[in-house]
């Protein structure tokens, strides 16, 4: 298979993966904050069956950001992509409630404020757009780049990439604190503060390392599986 096939095969496979997660995603008003809406996992079920295991993550010194184009764009999977607004804008536009809007050059309908019901510290965050945008919200990759990156991805092709690093499937709104704080450490090192979101927490990074056929490392893969523990059998 050519190498552009086996691109637009993967990004075949990945958009199962932005459908099943957008489901979760749609009723985030309050879903991330209470346990009891948290997803079931059926008993006895691995919820790691099928993703390749590796000892322990080996840290590349080769890393970029770069190797995942520009920080956002307008070509992707989230709701109304290809509207003129960049990923960022359209996941704010996704995770915010209560929102007013104001049309800026990179985006004619952006979020001027609205309000974040953090997923990782289970708080409420107002948003208000302005010069320190990225300062209480941020957008967070729930499989960092810099993972995926020592997992495998520095061998994928660009147009992959790029794809990672804008699908909404991997992406939240979070406080900007936590998103700091977490950095691009893996599960074994780092878990929301909010462990009443560990069980959405673990199946989303779960799948996305499944959409992508990327392995995980040992302990995160312990941690996971913990962390799965906590969800809703059904």
């Amino acid at each position: 298979m050519s190498r552009r096939g086996w691109v637009w095969l993967s990004l075949a496979a990945v958009l199962a993966v932005v459908v099943a997660v957008q489901t979760v995603l749609a009723s985030r008003h309050e879903a991330f904050v209470a346990s009891a809406d948290a997803p079931t996992v059926a008993p006895g079920i691995d919820v790691l069956a099928g993703i390749p295991l590796v000892p322990l993550r080996i840290r590349g010194h080769d890393y970029r950001r770069a190797a995942f184009g520009d920080s956002w764009d307008d070509d992707n999977g989230a709701p109304g992509g290809h509207n003129g607004c960049d990923t960022r804008n359209d996941i704010l536009d996704r995770d915010l409630t209560d929102k007013t809007f104001v049309a800026i050059k990179r985006c004619p309908h952006a979020v001027a404020t609205g309000t974040l019901r953090d997923p990782y510290t289970n708080t409420v965050i107002p948003f208000v757009r302005g010069n320190q945008i990225g300062a209480s919200v941020q957008i967070d990759h729930i499989v960092p780049l810099a993972y995926a990156w020592d997992m495998g991805a520095r061998d994928w092709p660009d147009e992959l990439r790029l794809r990672f690093a804008n699908d909404p499937a991997n992406l939240l709104a979070v406080q900007g604190q936590a998103n700091q704080d977490k950095g691009d450490q893996e599960p074994a090192t780092w878990m929301p503060p909010n462990q009443a979101f560990w069980c959405q927490y673990s199946l989303q990074f779960i799948e996305v390392l499944r959409g992508y056929h990327l392995p995980v490392d040992g302990p995160s893969a312990d941690r996971l599986r913990q962390a799965a523990g906590t969800c809703p059998t059904g």
